[in-house]
């Protein structure tokens, strides 16, 4: 069966997933939770980033928490959440207390901290770069009023005339 155009830039894993031998999911489903033996070292990365931010001037950067999903969103809680039935008796994608460590805390808080992460290095990138390329348009998430060039004027005429209106990092941009 072919797959419709629209569906060709997916991640095709579930059509994928039975054939794979138990090992092989089992070392993908360690290779999952590795990661979080580096969560404090990017948490701390992420502070780093926002606290300098914070220390060459900058207001409304937006926190990690505003990257979490409303904890009253969530669909289960412990007494409604649902689990896979299976023959393998220990594991544990049959345990309630496994789904909502995953779905209520690791995965969107994990989630939350990248996106966060992502958006303040895309603002120190505007604050600090303001110099334009094929894939800026995509850091308008981290979009500023003024870069470091552009509170300078003797350094903001040196900027090609894209890079000094550009409304990502210009609030008053001409464009």
């Amino acid at each position: 069966m072919k797959a419709c155009e629209s569906c060709n830039d997916r991640v095709k894993i579930g059509c994928n997933h039975k054939q794979r031998s138990v090992l092989s999911r089992a070392i993908g489903l360690l290779f999952i939770y590795l990661p979080i033996l580096t969560l404090p070292f990017v948490i701390l990365s992420a502070y780093m980033t926002y606290f300098s931010l914070k220390l060459v001037g900058a207001e409304n950067v937006k926190t990690w928490g505003d990257f979490l999903p409303d904890r009253a969103s969530h669909r289960y809680d412990l007494k409604s959440q649902i689990t896979m039935e299976g023959t393998f008796k220990l594991s544990l994608a049959q345990s309630k207390l496994y789904w909502i460590l995953n779905c209520t805390w690791y995965c969107p808080y994990s989630v939350a901290l990248f996106e966060w992460h992502a958006y303040m290095v895309k603002v120190v990138e505007n604050w600090w770069c303001p110099f334009g390329h094929s894939r800026k348009e995509q850091y308008d998430e981290g979009a500023i009023d003024q870069s470091f060039w552009h509170i300078y004027p003797e350094d903001k005429i040196k900027l090609h005339e894209d890079d000094k209106n550009n409304p990502i990092f210009t609030e008053n941009s001409e464009k």
